[in-house]
């Protein structure tokens, strides 16, 4: 379970990183798509029209969210399981960034100023999984020197 803990973890920090090459692939097509003297539309954007150029890092964005989600999730029912020493705080600290990185999401829409903290909170919420893979880490590390006798030289 510790495994599955720290795979789940460094998941996490993965798909950040993806959100924010995703949604760079999204505004800098979208750029692109404009710079070539087209318009570009809310509808367009909300329906996800596949001839804007980058629309694609948008809908692959919106996938991430959902994704990262649902592996915060799961990371703290394993968490659970896995006996790692702080394990559940720090899941719960994550699926809690996650949940706050939706609100920062759907309060940027409001608030574009608030797109800021959306971007800046992924940050953390890329350093909180790296954390937690480490302290799986050091955890299995631990539990194996501890189970391994110790051996005495002449």
């Amino acid at each position: 379970m510790k495994a599955t803990y720290r795979v789940l973890a460094i998941l996490v920090s993965v798909i950040v990183a993806l959100q924010a090459a995703f949604i760079a692939l999204g505004v800098f097509g979208l750029g692109s798509y404009v710079q070539d003297g087209h318009d570009f539309t809310k509808s367009q954007l909300e329906s996800g029209d596949s001839s804007v150029t980058g629309s694609i890092g948008f809908a692959l964005h919106g996938i991430g969210a959902e994704v990262i989600a649902v592996i915060a999730l799961v990371l703290l029912i394993v968490a659970f399981f896995a006996k790692i020493p702080g394990g559940v705080k720090l899941a719960a600290f994550i699926l809690g960034d996650v949940i706050l990185q939706w609100v920062l999401a759907f309060a940027g829409f409001a608030v574009w100023a608030i797109g800021a903290l959306h971007a800046l909170n992924a940050f953390v919420l890329f350093g909180l999984g790296m954390m937690a893979a480490t302290n799986a880490r050091r955890s299995t590390v631990a539990a194996t020197t501890a189970a391994t006798p110790a051996t005495e030289t002449v």
